[in-house]
């Protein structure tokens, strides 16, 4: 199927080991393979089945241009565009407070590369951040098995700062060992991430 951008761009995934978006591959937890975003998708089904808080995915909005049907049971899409640029994977409402975050993933063991997020991402934060809203990233570097709360005003200074002639373009993994918020897996839910929240407000 051939997905495009609102500017008419063809839509490539990209395959290198620090994709933007989170990738499919399987992260093996508790005897279970799960994909972050599984993982992130079923602690917020136990926050909200247990009135915590109530965050959801955001759906991509996608406008369907060319289908093909073989068989009535069965229609392909062929070709589609994506109406809008994406902003962050999820939002919601915890603690009477707007949340909004996005989950990403590299295979880097010393540095997690700024490339993973774009700029309509980072200038949505800071407008959520303007209007007293909770934002950061869930940042996973898989080949260490470490996961980490990164408050959006640390993205954002160092996102600011790679503009700059000899601006890094990554973030090191120390700066995560010590501003960031380490995340452990639990059984329910499978990922206590506001608990690394309630540190950050």
């Amino acid at each position: 199927m051939t997905i495009h951008y609102p500017n008419g761009v063809k839509f490539q995934p990209q395959s290198d080991n620090h994709s933007g978006h989170v990738k499919p591959s399987l992260i093996k937890h508790g005897g279970r393979g799960m994909t972050l975003e599984q993982e992130i998708n079923e602690s917020n089904q136990y926050y909200l089945s247990h009135d915590i808080a109530v965050i959801h995915k955001k759906p991509t909005p996608v406008q369907i241009v060319k289908v093909d049907y073989p068989k009535r049971s069965a229609a392909v899409i062929r070709e589609a565009y994506f109406r809008q640029a994406s902003t962050t994977d999820y939002n919601g409402v915890y603690r009477g407070r707007y949340i909004d975050f996005d989950a990403k993933e590299t295979k880097e063991t010393t540095r997690f590369p700024l490339d993973n997020f774009h700029q309509h991402q980072v200038e949505h934060m800071r407008s959520c951040l303007k209007q007293g809203g909770i934002c950061f990233g869930l940042i996973k570097f898989v080949t260490l098995d470490q996961l980490y709360l990164l408050k959006a005003t640390d993205l954002i200074t160092y996102w600011d700062a790679q503009e700059q002639a000899k601006g890094r373009k990554s973030i090191p993994l120390a700066v995560f060992e010590s501003r960031a918020v380490p995340i452990k897996y639990s059984l329910n839910p499978t990922i206590a991430y506001l608990d690394a929240v309630d540190q950050i407000i």
